[in-house]
């Protein structure tokens, strides 16, 4: 099984959850198994949003990390500026000319009616950086497993071949998080 760390910046991104009293000011983190493409695959996920300010941080995290997912609200124009940030930050640290795993997805897509950032507006910066874009929605899991089978995929092909997998009987919605009562498997 192959292990990948994802660290996620922008905005708040919870996994299989919602919670509406959520604290934005502290990490979370949370291990996950997906089985892409038939194969198992164990993430570290490392949900940063709401400690931007601390570039030291920032910049260990991206340093550890394989993969990134760059958030934006749907319904904040202002978040999607904060992509480009992180984005150049990460090619910074991580290096211009290295195929860095990046994902980019908008959120709360289930908001239409407060939708303040275009669907063109993302188009054309998605290609012009030449990466992957989605539209999802936590609060009811729109998109969510695509976003991360991507990272998945493109994880994988800057790494070693994965080891052959053993077909392990573990459905691949588990996921695990750390609470501060322990690992918590949902």
């Amino acid at each position: 099984m192959q292990e990948f760390r994802i660290l996620v910046l922008g905005v708040r991104f919870v996994l299989d959850e919602h919670p509406d009293n959520s604290d934005p000011t502290i990490e979370d983190y949370y291990r996950r198994m997906f089985v892409v493409d038939g194969e198992l695959t164990l993430l570290d996920v490392i949900d940063t949003s709401g400690c931007e300010e601390y570039q030291s941080l920032n910049e260990t995290w991206i340093q550890s990390s394989h993969g990134f997912l760059l958030l934006f609200s749907l319904t904040q124009q202002g978040s999607l500026g904060e992509v480009d940030h992180f984005r150049k930050q990460i090619l910074d640290i991580k290096g211009d000319d290295l195929a860095v795993p990046i994902v980019i997805a908008g959120t709360k897509l289930d908001l239409t009616v407060e939708r303040e950032v275009r669907r063109n507006i993302i188009h054309s910066l998605a290609v012009r950086w030449d990466l992957p874009f989605y539209e999802t929605s936590a609060k009811h899991n729109w998109n969510i497993n695509d976003v991360f089978e991507d990272l998945v995929r493109q994880m994988r092909k800057r790494c070693l071949p994965a080891p052959k997998m053993l077909n392990y009987d573990i459905p691949a919605d588990t996921a695990f998080r750390r609470s501060p009562h322990g690992c918590v498997i949902t």
